[in-house]
């Protein structure tokens, strides 16, 4: 095991990523999968690897992310804020790059409660005159 590695939380919605970089040549490995097995769509990658093309570390580090709740949105979305936050670990001089384009900020938006007398957040029955 590499003796220099560096540790990330990220969180979105339910979602919990916590993210473990290793330096290497660029394998992102989600709960023990290779991220292309992991996520089928290619946006969902995109988000993933936002933070080590924004540093342009893309090949300097593998990740290993273990991450768990939420769907695969909210997933990416935590992995990529948990790579930030290691980046941030491995060198403070990209702070300003990941702080520009908010990879370092923890998205706030949650799913909002259903209230009673409707069917969901905001659905309400549906009404009939007769």
């Amino acid at each position: 095991m590499s003796l220099v590695q560096y540790m990330g939380t990220g969180r979105r919605k339910k979602s919990v990523a916590r993210v473990r970089m290793v330096p290497g040549e660029g394998k992102v490995i989600i709960n023990g999968k290779p991220m292309d097995q992991y996520f089928g769509l290619e946006s969902l990658k995109l988000i993933v690897r936002q933070p080590l093309t924004a540093t342009a570390t893309l090949d300097r580090f593998d990740v290993i992310a273990r991450v768990e709740g939420g769907g695969y949105s909210g997933q990416a979305g935590a992995i990529r804020h948990g790579i930030a936050r290691a980046l941030l670990q491995a060198d403070s001089e990209y702070r300003p790059v990941l702080k520009k384009n908010g990879y370092l900020t923890r998205d706030p938006r949650m799913k909002e409660r259903k209230k009673y007398g409707l069917k969901k957040a905001r659905r309400a029955p549906q009404f009939s005159k007769r």
